[in-house]
């Protein structure tokens, strides 16, 4: 009995994803049971909630939670009008010379290194933002302006493909009613294309989550929660890179696993954000 090619398409595509979730979870129980030891030797919601001062035995990690927060967040939201104005340019606005090299510029921004954003951060917008505005300069505002940028091209693409995607012949009928190119990217194209700009949005915010060189360099590093944007804060991803403990065993070193549960469970809730508005606005006629 021969089995078709779409039978063993189905069964490849299948076990991959099996398999990339049975990797997912792998690395998740890895991590619980690797962080267990802090949440047996300190009560589970201090891991959480607590400050972070291993001299006194607190393991806390809220301060590094706070300052992912404040800075992935505040990135994702001053990179979200940049990227949807040039997506909008490139999709509907730019003449085919302008969008190409609009799309040139963006895929060029994607290969271009992470420390070259921070030297940038630290040599011009730090000192900018110490003499103009306050503050000792390596602060949320400025990490989160740097990830802005990092994080714009991969919106950029996302949005774009996700305009072009939406079939012309909604564009075409619009135009056939007098509709201007304005009108039809913001009442036709962007109603159609919001689904796969969630998808883009997400993306983005969990790599402002994950990233760990912009926020080493440019956010100051200081272990409390920032009350302000021009206060320094620490990511949960710079926080391990900073954790220096030559014992494997010992709970400084094992809570760097609770900082990775944190990433996941932020990761995590942000997906379900985007997945329950993207249902919602399905079941709104």
């Amino acid at each position: 009995m021969s089995i078709s090619k779409e039978a063993i398409a189905k069964c490849v595509l299948l076990s991959s994803t099996v398999l990339s979730a049975i990797v997912v979870l792998s690395i998740f129980v890895f991590m619980i049971i690797l962080g267990l030891p802090v949440f047996l030797e300190n009560a589970f919601i201090s891991v959480w909630t607590g400050p972070w001062s291993p001299h006194e035995g607190l393991y806390g990690i809220r301060p590094m939670i706070a300052g992912t927060i404040w800075i992935a967040l505040f990135g994702t939201l001053l990179s979200l009008p940049l990227s949807m104005g040039t997506a909008f340019v490139v999709a509907g606005l730019a003449g085919s010379r302008l969008k190409r090299l609009l799309n040139a510029l963006v895929r060029f921004m994607t290969g271009i290194p992470t420390v070259i954003y921070g030297f940038f951060g630290i040599f011009l917008l730090v000192p900018f933002i110490r003499e103009t505005i306050g503050g000792a300069g390596m602060s949320v505002l400025a990490a989160s302006t740097i990830l802005a940028v990092l994080i714009s091209p991969t919106m950029i693409l996302f949005f774009v493909d996700s305009l072009s995607a939406v079939p012309m012949s909604y564009v075409q009928a619009a135009r056939a009613l007098g509709a201007n190119r304005i009108q039809q990217l913001l009442y036709v194209t962007l109603p159609g294309a919001l689904r796969g700009m969630a998808s883009g949005l997400v993306l983005a915010l969990g790599r402002a989550l994950g990233d760990t060189l912009v926020a080493l360099m440019l956010a100051g590093n200081a272990v409390r929660s920032p009350q302000n944007l021009l206060d320094p804060a620490r990511t949960l991803t710079a926080h391990i890179a900073l954790v220096k403990a030559g014992d494997f065993n010992s709970l400084e070193f094992r809570s760097i696993f609770a900082c990775g549960i944190a990433l996941y469970i932020l990761t995590t809730a942000a997906v379900v954000a985007v997945r329950v508005l993207e249902n919602h606005r399905r079941a709104v006629p």
